[in-house]
């Protein structure tokens, strides 16, 4: 009997982040504490609807740039739309630019983030969820605080990064400033999360929770 399984996917084309290994250990932990077995590609041709059958959810670990050619985006839609899960993490919403559907799968486009990774404030907007469900009202973490060209529309809020507790330059997006969502896209469940920078961050058990719930939230009950 095949054991159900987790694609994590890497493909750069744009920025490569250095966390990229410790962050593919980390899920492949996570994977194999919720009954999973992962398999870690770059090559983009597992977009097929034969090879996407074979996984349970899809994680996007920072994946930068265009990455997909249009069959492969097709697959990659289909998949999701028909029941797949998708699970983005930091640099996922910086890829996939010139694929509309995209806009859809992510929530929201990167647009930028202040200078390196400095402390900052998170409100939960959403404590019953399961990347959330572990954390105070108040989470006070170390990251890249990302802005988005928009707030996503049709999502469930789970994070908002707190502007005034960090220097935003000219990146504010006012309140409130997402940070993490979930929204479920036809028959399937997409979650993101903009934090993950840092190689550090992927040996943080909060942080490591809040991924780990983020990724039970697209996976089929079972």
């Amino acid at each position: 009997m095949v054991s159900p399984a987790i694609l994590v996917f890497t493909k750069t084309t744009g920025f490569r982040h250095d966390s990229i290994p410790a962050g593919v250990e980390a899920i492949e932990r996570i994977a194999a504490e919720l009954g999973y077995e992962t398999e870690h590609t770059e090559d983009a041709a597992v977009y097929n609807p034969l090879d996407l059958a074979r996984f349970e959810a899809v994680v996007w670990l920072s994946p930068s740039g265009d990455i997909l050619d249009e069959l492969e985006r097709a697959a990659l839609a289909d998949y999701v739309t028909g029941g797949g899960g998708w699970c983005g993490i930091h640099a996922a919403s910086t890829a996939e630019r010139s694929w509309p559907f995209f806009r859809e799968l992510v929530g929201a486009r990167f647009i930028g983030h202040p200078p390196g990774c400095t402390p900052g404030e998170i409100d939960v907007a959403k404590h019953d969820h399961p990347s959330t469900e572990h954390l105070p009202e108040r989470w006070s973490w170390t990251d890249e605080w990302y802005s988005f060209d928009e707030r996503p529309k049709d999502v469930e809020v789970l994070l908002e990064v707190d502007e005034g507790t960090y220097d935003t330059a000219d990146l504010a997006m006012g309140a409130p400033h997402p940070i993490a969502w979930h929204r479920r896209l036809e028959a399937g469940q997409c979650f993101y999360t903009a934090l993950g920078h840092s190689a550090e961050a992927y040996e943080d058990d909060v942080f490591l929770a809040h991924v780990k719930g983020g990724l039970r939230s697209v996976l089929p009950p079972r």
